[in-house]
């Protein structure tokens, strides 16, 4: 009786386990079926084709509706993995895109890594036109694998790299920080200058089309009527105030030259032309041309891909004078009429700063800017911050470096394009640590001609210009007017662009005082060997000192007088005298977008400016160093292909021969047949022939 309750026990027990093992199957099975999206998934991308549709992202104009970066169509190879397991043709695959086996599985590994099997991903990008032509021929030879086309950028005026910006594939970073954003991995996103500021704006919205396909993945037509596809939204477009052929006449003066030139137009705040130099052809690192020019580009030594416009820190030299009078005017420390002797250098705690040219011994205030006579300068710089009203230096430099930071120095303005960088207005713990608690104006003197500690970024001299012109009031630059059916919500782009800042209530004859000084500069100052036919401009020169190098040529101007519809500042590095290099480059500049055209007698001179190479010499040691590295690794990848060619030659002979012996009747092994010796010796043979050609 015990043996049998036992075993009823025991069947129990199994009966349980069985019936708890089909449960699981039971659930298992429901999940699958109703609830899990997995396998539906997958049989859903059998069956039906989901092909992306990208949308033409938008063009940015120029101010005379000009396209400065346009789209053209390219093709991208894509791969959905688990099409592509069986009936590849691999070998015709990797000829055609010139890459091994290898190098085919490793990207369906990453394929799969990133995008999972059944979905597609991009295997070949933007594919050449030789390319794309022959994939088109052989489709039929490379199952799961499909051409799906893609626009992309192209700069049909070869300019403005550094603040049009470029597109680069999403970062697997973004994609998961911004899961929201519609991208997906293989997608291109803006990434520097106006590319990325408006992505949101130029991006658009991808579509999608679904297509039937039967068991052998051939297409049948379209899913559902097109009931589920989804219309691409083309990007909108952005309306610039940039004048591209001023910006092209601009970078093509810089040629061979270091520094930066910024054009804005000061009743806007519009920027007209932005150069920055060294620079680089737009195009040379669209999507297709990336990979060709990255690598100079980045390592080279002149920094062609920083924009030196936003984020080059500069001395400005005598540019600043006209500032430093305003402060003082302002201040009540010097009136237009006040005189000084700029007969000799300026004396002030044992050091001595010179003219470039001596005045008189009763030079006032308008002859000063006119002829940029550092002791007048020196003199009312150590006025402002001896002040008796505020007892100090310290206290005097902190009035002062709040009027700098109200005309937009030592802060960033707000441009709209990435990088922009605040200069240096030193604090005056700066000078605490140098020179103790007790330093005094001579210990810093050389800033009132714009040097010393002091660092501008020629944005912010351009529109230092603009204040000047106006009169004390600004718009913050930018490059975007206006962008295509604008809506409330871009308001957060545009809006900060169209506030009126007057920072300082100074004098509107105060700022005439200056004005009527930088006049004096065109006329019969430093600059009066510069016109610009037919109009009348003012301007500033400016000269700074930069250790191992030749003098930093600097100039500031608006025109015309009257009515200024153009301000700028030009920045030449390793270059000498204002007016010999930087002025010519700005008032020709001005003239074109003033005038609509050039005279023969400054289209000479454009190309005199555009030969003239200042670039310095540790350039050119450092791009000699790199053409002999360059040269070595060309050497040693043509030695790399030449013995991958032998090989693969070999290895077919040895194939051919292999063949002839399995069909050639047996013979006695120790004598070769006339046929083996004439194929060793044709293997021999063309071995020595490729070692020879190597």
């Amino acid at each position: 009786m015990a043996i049998q309750n036992n075993n009823q026990v025991r069947s129990r027990i199994i009966l349980g386990i069985f019936a708890v093992i089909f449960a699981v199957i039971l659930v298992q099975l429901l999940n699958l079926q109703l609830f899990s999206s997995k396998y539906r998934i997958q049989a859903e991308n059998n069956a039906i084709l989901r092909k992306v549709v990208y949308p033409d992202r938008g063009i940015i104009y120029d101010r005379k509706g000009r396209a400065i970066l346009d789209n053209v169509i390219n093709y991208d190879l894509i791969v959905t993995p688990a099409e592509a397991r069986k009936g590849v043709d691999t070998s015709a695959l990797c000829n055609i895109l010139g890459i091994d086996t290898a190098e085919y599985h490793k990207r369906i590994i990453t394929a799969i890594i990133k995008n999972s099997s059944f979905k597609s991903s991009t295997f070949e990008p933007l594919l050449t036109p030789e390319l794309y032509a022959q994939l088109n021929e052989n489709m039929y030879k490379f199952p799961g694998f499909a051409l799906q086309e893609r626009p992309v950028r192209t700069y049909p005026y070869h300019a403005g790299a550094n603040f049009l910006g470029r597109e680069g594939e999403v970062s697997s970073k973004f994609l998961k920080d911004n899961p929201d954003a519609g991208y997906q991995p293989g997608d291109n996103i803006g990434i520097t200058g106006l590319e990325k500021s408006y992505e949101k704006v130029l991006m658009g919205q991808r579509g999608v089309q679904r297509f039937l396909r039967d068991n052998r993945a051939r297409i049948q037509g379209p899913y559902a009527n097109g009931d589920f596809d989804t219309t691409a939204v083309a990007g909108r477009n952005l309306y610039t105030s940039i004048d591209i052929k001023v910006q092209a006449l601009g970078e093509k003066m810089f040629q061979g030259k270091l520094g930066a030139a910024v054009a804005i137009n000061p009743k806007t705040g519009g920027i007209i032309a932005m150069v920055t130099a060294p620079s680089f052809d737009p195009n040379d690192l669209s999507p297709s041309e990336y990979r060709k020019h990255i690598g100079f580009l980045v390592t080279d030594t002149s920094q062609p891909m920083y924009n030196r416009a936003v984020s080059g820190g500069y001395p400005p030299g005598s540019t600043y004078k006209p500032i430093g009078a305003l402060i003082a005017l302002d201040e009540g420390l010097i009136t237009p009429k006040t005189e000084y002797d700029c007969s000799r250098p300026y004396s002030c705690g044992g050091k001595l700063v010179h003219n470039d040219e001596n005045g008189s011994e009763h030079e006032t205030l308008k002859p000063a800017i006119a002829h940029s006579y550092n002791s007048y300068f020196c003199h009312i710089f150590k006025l402002t911050l001896d002040n008796p009203a505020y007892n100090s230096p310290r206290k005097g430099y902190a009035v002062w470096q709040n009027y700098m930071h109200s005309f937009g120095f030592g802060r960033a303005l707000g441009v709209d394009i990435p990088g922009e960088k605040q200069g240096n207005i030193p604090d005056t713990m700066v000078y605490n640590e140098a020179y103790g608690s007790r330093w005094v104006a001579c210990n810093l003197i050389t800033m009132g001609i714009g040097q010393d500690k002091m660092l501008l970024t020629p944005l912010q001299s351009a529109n230092e210009a603009c204040i000047i012109a106006n009169k004390g009031w600004y718009y913050t630059p930018h490059f975007v007017d206006s962008i295509e059916n604008q809506t409330e919500d871009d308001t957060v782009y545009l809006a900060k662009y169209h506030v009126k800042h007057q920072p300082l209530h100074i004098s509107d004859e105060d700022y005439r005082s200056v004005q009527e000084g930088m006049e004096d500069v065109t006329e019969i100052g430093t600059a009066h060997n510069i016109t610009i036919p037919g109009v009348r401009y003012a301007a500033k020169t400016g000269t700074a000192q930069v250790p191992k190098l030749k003098n930093l040529a600097v100039f500031i101007a608006y025109a015309p007088v009257d009515n200024p519809k153009i301000a700028m500042a030009v920045y030449v590095e390793n270059a000498g005298y204002g007016a010999t290099w930087a002025g010519p480059i700005a008032a020709h500049m001005m003239e074109l977008y003033l005038n609509d055209t050039l005279t023969s007698e400054t289209q000479a001179d454009v190309e005199r400016l555009s030969k003239a190479d200042l670039f310095p010499s540790q350039i050119y040691e450092w791009r000699r160093r790199k053409d002999s590295f360059k040269a070595v690794r060309l050497r040693e990848e043509a030695r790399r292909i030449d013995s991958i060619a032998l090989a693969r030659k070999e290895d077919s002979l040895k194939m051919a021969l292999a063949n002839k012996n399995k069909k050639a009747p047996a013979k006695d092994s120790e004598h070769s047949s006339p046929a083996i010796l004439s194929d060793k010796a044709k293997i021999s043979s063309q071995s020595k022939s490729v070692k020879t050609n190597k």
